[in-house]
């Protein structure tokens, strides 16, 4: 895999820890060790960073779109608080079922992404725990990785269809940056 000039991220399960519940509100946004520092390596490489993250839970009615950015208002400053920044936020609102060119395994958010930043598929990496964030890459010609921590681990247990492979699997964001930069040196 050669060194991306995007790296695209879930949101849960990746930077912060999954919760069943949904993070509600700043206060349930809890951090996976090692991720901001992780985002920090990425700007430090001079590799754009782009959240890409299916927020259901507005469209399901559970938060409203100012609450999500609250959160994201925290996830920011956990992010700086290590040096770190995401260069975009693309969240889609869309609660599952709804008709969505953005809801992961769609590829909306990762191709505005790649839009935004004049990145083509070859040149961007999806970094996710879920099957959909695999699914969304593969659709938008980006590479694939996922990490072991959210729903990764039981992603990889249930197997991964031929069809995606390649994926890269790494314990963490942390590791999958390890790889990520090593990969052009």
């Amino acid at each position: 895999m050669t060194r991306p000039r995007l790296v695209l991220l879930d949101r849960d399960g990746v930077l912060n820890r999954d919760r069943a519940d949904y993070v509600k509100s700043p206060a349930e946004l809890e951090m996976i060790p090692g991720s901001a520092a992780a985002v920090a390596r990425l700007n430090a490489a001079g590799i754009a960073v782009a959240l890409c993250t299916n927020q259901s839970a507005v469209g399901r009615g559970i938060i409203d779109a100012g609450m999500l950015e609250r959160i994201h208002d925290r996830l920011r400053d956990e992010l700086a608080r290590a040096g770190a920044r995401l260069d975009a936020i693309h969240a889609c609102p869309d609660a599952p079922g709804q008709r969505s060119t953005h809801r992961k395994p769609a590829p909306g958010m990762l191709l505005d992404a790649m839009r935004r930043f004049r990145v083509a598929g070859h040149d961007a990496t999806m970094v996710g725990d879920s099957l959909r964030d695999l699914e969304a890459a593969l659709a938008a010609g980006a590479a694939r990785v996922l990490v072991r921590t959210g729903h990764g681990a039981a992603t990889q247990a249930a197997g991964l269809p031929p069809g995606l492979l390649p994926v890269a699997v790494h314990e963490d964001l942390a590791a999958a940056v390890d790889a990520l930069l090593g990969a052009g040196r």
